[in-house]
């Protein structure tokens, strides 16, 4: 499930439209990617300015792929971000797929409660464009990080709902650019892969914050986090040191994340990194500065009451497998995605749980415990015919190795 919600009687008796422009507010949770991200007041939605062609991955995936879009954010629609717009030119369009989807009825209500539907004709491939030549265009870097366009994506927040999230953003691929990059770009990117982790593990850290980071007060901000930026990931983490960087984000005594703690969380993403690694090898896509997220509850007290509330209130089978280092199973509420007890079983070394129902209201009441999501897709699209995208399951299969390590 991709956000906690306040099932109870006060679920839906206070109704939300989509917010106005002037409603919205910077989002200060963003460790890497593109500037000019929003939120609404109450932090439930996540707004992302982007092009059309990511509005349409998303759509055509949670279209035609579903298993694909188990991976994604929850997609909500898109809104105009022209600061003229009134009321109904910002209304998102609620996708189809909300009406059918694999989350608990009780969450699915409550969006709809709060935004108003709209109608609109089902989704279809989008028709493959004409290859233009970008070779002789003159490319010049974005210092602002901010992209032109008046369109915004919808998404719930991966980090709504947790008391101190620590988030990590892991960009996926050797190759970073897509086929219409200028020549200039290509270079660049060709010269960030080679000297970073992108070279041997497919992958780098764009970007970190964790709760009590540092023992030192004066490097972090004032929630009290580390930020760690791009530059740390590009310069300071590399292929002898990167299981470290990584034990930075999982591993905290100051923030009360013992051993035992953090590889209960390490094992639990190691679980759904082999999931989407699964799904992306079934899948025929192209995907370039796509990024994997991972979000957990970053102070330790909260998180052992979320593990705790959540082993509770999960049936408990029968069965015992013996001994077990940590309740990985039932966390997979959070997750996001879909697994069903087979694969629980094969994964996990903690004691076996019976198979929870998606669909159960009460799931929606657990407190946060992780999130991991696929996210970036303004250089993603579907390549029937031409097979899985190894370019993007290199650094998928090197997380998963890296986790199942730290969960050991």
């Amino acid at each position: 499930m991709q956000v906690a919600r306040d099932t109870g009687k006060n679920a839906g008796s206070k109704e939300r439209e989509m917010p106005k422009r002037d409603d919205l507010k910077d989002y200060n949770y963003a460790v890497a990617g593109h500037a000019g991200t929003m939120c609404d007041a109450d932090g439930e939605l996540f707004i992302k300015p982007c092009t059309q062609s990511e509005v349409e991955f998303y759509e055509s995936a949670h279209a035609l792929h579903p298993d694909f879009a188990e991976l994604m954010p929850l997609y909500i629609g898109t809104l105009s971000l022209n600061e003229g717009a009134d009321q109904a030119a910002i209304h998102a369009q609620i996708p189809d797929l909300v009406e059918h989807a694999d989350i608990p009825f009780s969450v699915k209500e409550e969006i709809q409660s709060h935004l108003h539907l709209d109608d609109r004709k089902p989704i279809i491939e989008a028709p493959v464009q004409k290859k233009i030549t970008t070779d002789n265009i003159k490319w010049v870097p974005n210092k602002t990080r901010k992209i032109t366009t008046d369109r915004a994506v919808v998404l719930e927040n991966a980090s709504f709902g947790y008391k101190k999230p620590n988030i990590m953003d892991a960009k996926l691929g050797i190759r970073l650019w897509a086929d219409d990059a200028p020549q200039e770009k290509k270079e660049r990117f060709d010269k960030i892969a080679e000297e970073t982790t992108h070279k041997k593990f497919g992958f780098r850290v764009a970007g970190m914050r964790v709760y009590k980071g540092s023992t030192n007060e004066s490097e972090l901000d004032e929630e009290g986090f580390k930020i760690y930026d791009k530059d740390w990931g590009r310069y300071t983490v590399n292929d002898s040191n990167l299981v470290d960087s990584f034990r930075k984000y999982i591993f905290n005594e100051a923030a009360g994340i013992d051993e035992e703690l953090g590889k209960t969380i390490a094992g639990a993403f190691a679980q759904d990194l082999r999931r989407v690694q699964e799904i992306l090898e079934k899948e025929e896509t192209r995907m370039y500065s796509s990024s994997l997220l991972f979000v957990f509850e970053g102070d330790g007290e909260a998180l052992r009451e979320a593990i705790k509330e959540a082993k509770e209130t999960a049936p408990v089978s029968e069965h015992k497998r013996g001994a077990s280092r940590a309740p990985v199973a039932n966390l997979r509420v959070d997750s996001g995605i879909g697994m069903n007890e087979e694969d629980l079983c094969e994964s996990s070394t903690a004691e076996d749980f019976d198979d929870l129902e998606d669909d159960s209201d009460e799931e929606s009441s657990f407190p946060r415990i992780y999130t991991l999501k696929l996210i970036d897709f303004a250089h993603a699209t579907w390549k029937p015919g031409q097979g899985p995208d190894e370019n993007v399951l290199l650094g998928v299969r090197s997380l998963a190795d890296i986790f199942e390590e730290m969960s050991e």
